[in-house]
């Protein structure tokens, strides 16, 4: 799976989703999107997150955001 997925554990945990062997690979395909990345290409989405989420915490709402609207929250569960 993605080579930056343990890099994101704060936004996933802000974003109130559990990471599931179900859904792990659907988070994944929206980080890329969000990123504007090709799906798989692991790499050029960590580089354009982690660049995008360096000191940005406008950036870093709005990613919570996107997540949780395309995953949905596990609060509560």
């Amino acid at each position: 799976m993605s080579c930056y997925f343990r890099h994101m554990k704060d936004i996933i945990k802000e974003a109130e989703i559990t990471v599931t062997p179900g859904n792990r690979k659907q988070i994944d395909e929206v980080f890329h999107k969000i990123a504007g990345v090709t799906y798989k290409d692991c790499p050029a989405a960590w580089r354009r997150l982690k660049r995008d989420l360096s000191g940005d915490e406008q950036k870093r709402r709005q990613l919570v955001q996107k997540l949780q609207a395309a995953v949905g929250s596990n609060k509560g569960s």
